[in-house]
C-alpha cells in the first residue's frame, strides 16, 4: 500500500502534488517524493518521513513545472528503511522516465535476473518498483525502435509490462517531453482512478490511488482506470486511453474497504464508507448468532477506522453507542510501523480510555481488524483497567491468517495472530471474553451491496487463495525468510528513524 499522484495542469503543481500528499498520507509515513516537468527538464525532491517533514520551502522552490508525479512510501519490499528506495525513480534511457508504483511485484527476482541478463540493464536498489521502472523502460526502448515516441509505441510498451511483471501494481509515469502515464495491473487489485479540472487555459488532468484526492483538489472524477488499462495525457493537456491486456478481470484488495482507504473515498465504484456500514449490519447479525444471551451494555469502536462499522452494528442490535477512546492524532497508525516492540510503545501514546464509559459494564469493542493482535491485547486491557465487567472484541474483518503478497505488510504467518488458532484461542491471546469474526462471504455482500457487478476480490489474506495464480509454498517461505532477515539487521535503525518521526510530530 502506498499513495501516488501523478498530473499535468496549466499551471505550476508543485502546491498541488504537496497537497495530494498530504490527503492521501495514510497510505505510507515511510518516505514522500515528488518530482515535476519542466520542459525535458525533471526536478526532484524525496526522503524518509512523512509530507510535513520531508518538503520545506526551498525544496518546492525548486519543483518547477506544470506537470508531475508524487508517492508516499509503505514500506513491504526492499530496504524498509532506505532513502534510496523513497519514490518516485529514475532513468534516462531510453528516454528521460520517473515512475512511482502503488502494490507488490510477485516476480521481482526473475525480471532482476533477466534485467541483468537479456535487457543489459542495471538496477541499484532492493525495490520491486525500480525493476518495474527498467522493465517499463525496456519495453518502450523496443517498442520506440530508436524513433520518435509515440501514444503507439507507449501502449505496446506496457502491453510488454503486463506480460512480463505479476502481482499488484498501479503506476503513474512521466515522460520527459512527451506526458504522463498511468496504468493498472490486469487484476485490478490496487486502486487508480483519474478525474479533470476545467480552466480558462484548458484542461487539467489528475490521477491518484483515492477518489478523496481528487475532491480536496478540485477535480471532477471521470473514472476509474480499469484493469490491464493505460492513460496517456500528453503535456498540452491531450487524453488517449486503451485497453492494454487480453483477458483483464476486475479483483479488488478487500483489505482497502476494511482498513487501507479513508472513508469518503470511492474505489472502483464503491464508497469505502458505505461498505464499512453494511459491514456493520453484518458484524452486528454474526454477534447475535454466535452470542445470543449475551447482554451487551455499549458498543465501543477502536478510533478512527473502524467508526462507521460499530455505529451501525451498535444501531443494529439497539445499544447505546459511545465513544471509549481518545486518539492521539500525532501518532503515526500502529499497523504500519515495522518493529513490534515499537507497536506495543506507541499504543498507550496513541489511546486513552474514557473510565466511565467502561466502568461496570459488558462492552463490545469493534475494531476494522485484528493483524498480529499486539494493539487489540493492549486495548481489550485498557477497558479492563478502566472498570470493564466484560470485554467482547469484534473484527469488522474475517480471521487474518495468510501472507498478503500484493502490497500490505503481512508477511509471515508466524506474526498473524489467527494463524493456527480459533476464535477461541485468540480470544485468550487478547484477553477478551468472547472475540467475533466478520464471515468473508458477508465482507464481500458488503461491498456487492453497493456495486453489484464486482464478483471477484483479492481475499489473500482472509483465505490464501492468490488470483493472479504464480505464488506457492516456497514463494510464501522465502518471502518470509527475507523479512525475517531484514527486520533482525535493520530493526535497531528502523526504531530510530521512527522515534525521530514521533518526536517531530
Amino acid at each position: 500500500m502506498c499513495g501516488i499522484l501523478g498530473v499535468v495542469a496549466k499551471s505550476p503543481v508543485n502546491q498541488l502534488l504537496y497537497d495530494g500528499l498530504q490527503v492521501l498520507q495514510h497510505r505510507g509515513q515511510d518516505a514522500a517524493g515528488i518530482v515535476t516537468a519542466e520542459g525535458n527538464t525533471f526536478h526532484m525532491h524525496k526522503s524518509n518521513g512523512l509530507v510535513r517533514d520531508v518538503f520545506r520551502t526551498r525544496d518546492m522552490r525548486n519543483l518547477m513545472g506544470n506537470a508531475g508525479v508524487a508517492h508516499v512510501r509503505y514500506p513491504t519490499a526492499g530496504c524498509k528503511s532506505s532513502p534510496a528506495e523513497a519514490q518516485p525513480f529514475y532513468v534516462n534511457s531510453p528516454f528521460g522516465i520517473v515512475l512511482a508504483h502503488n502494490g507488490n511485484l510477485t516476480n521481482t527476482d526473475a525480471l532482476r535476473d533477466e534485467l541483468f541478463r537479456q535487457d543489459l540493464r542495471h538496477v541499484n536498489t532492493n525495490s520491486d518498483s525500480e525493476v518495474l521502472l527498467n522493465v517499463l523502460a525496456h519495453e518502450i526502448q523496443a517498442a520506440a525502435g530508436g524513433h520518435k515516441l509515440d501514444n503507439e509505441a507507449v501502449f505496446k510498451a506496457i502491453s510488454g509490462v503486463h506480460r512480463r511483471c505479476k502481482g499488484a501494481y498501479a503506476v503513474v509515469v512521466l515522460i520527459a517531453g512527451f506526458g504522463l502515464v498511468a496504468f493498472r495491473d490486469p487484476f485490478g487489485i490496487r486502486p487508480l482512478i483519474y478525474g479533470r479540472n476545467q480552466t480558462a487555459a484548458g484542461t487539467e488532468y489528475l490521477v491518484a490511488s483515492e477518489s478523496v484526492a481528487l475532491d480536496t483538489l478540485g477535480f471532477e472524477v471521470v473514472r476509474d482506470i480499469e484493469p490491464g488499462e493505460a492513460i496517456i495525457v500528453d503535456f498540452d493537456g491531450n487524453l488517449a486511453a486503451r485497453q492494454c491486456c487480453e483477458r483483464p478481470s476486475l479483483n479488488p484488495c478487500l483489505f482497502e474497504y476494511v482498513y487501507l482507504a479513508r472513508p469518503d473515498s470511492v474505489i472502483d465504484g464503491v464508497s469505502v464508507y458505505e461498505t464499512r456500514l453494511h459491514m456493520g449490519e453484518m458484524l452486528a447479525d454474526k454477534v447475535r448468532r454466535v452470542l445470543p444471551d449475551e447482554q451487551i451494555d455499549v458498543v465501543i469502536p477502536i478510533p478512527d477506522t473502524s467508526r462507521p462499522s460499530a455505529l451501525q452494528l451498535a444501531n443494529h442490535l439497539g445499544v447505546p453507542y459511545r465513544e471509549g477512546f481518545i486518539k492521539n492524532r500525532y501518532i503515526g497508525r500502529t499497523f504500519i510501523m515495522p518493529g513490534q516492540a515499537l507497536r506495543k510503545k506507541s499504543v498507550r501514546q496513541k489511546l486513552n480510555a474514557i473510565g466511565v464509559e467502561f466502568k461496570g459494564k459488558t462492552v463490545l469493542l469493534v475494531d476494522d481488524s485484528i493483524v498480529r493482535g499486539t494493539t487489540s491485547k493492549q486495548i481489550v486491557q485498557m477497558a479492563r483497567d478502566s472498570g470493564a465487567k466484560r470485554v467482547i472484541f469484534a473484527s469488522a474483518a474475517p480471521p487474518v491468517r495468510f501472507p498478503n503478497v500484493y502490497g500490505i505488510d503481512m508477511p509471515t504467518r508466524a506474526e498473524l495472530l489467527a494463524t493456527g488458532r480459533n476464535d477461541d484461542d485468540i480470544a485468550r491471546e487478547i484477553g477478551a471474553d468472547a472475540v467475533v469474526y466478520q464471515d468473508l462471504d458477508a465482507l464481500k455482500i458488503a461491498v456487492q451491496k453497493v456495486r453489484a457487478g464486482i464478483t471477484s476480490f483479492d481475499a489473500s489474506c482472509f483465505d490464501g487463495k492468490y488470483i493472479t495464480g504464480d505464488i506457492d509454498e516456497a514463494y510464501l517461505a522465502a518471502v518470509e525468510a527475507r523479512s525475517c532477515g531484514a527486520d533482525n539487521s535493520d530493526s535497531g535503525l528502523e526504531t530510530r528513524q521512527l522515534d525521530l518521526n514521533l518526536k517531530r510530530a
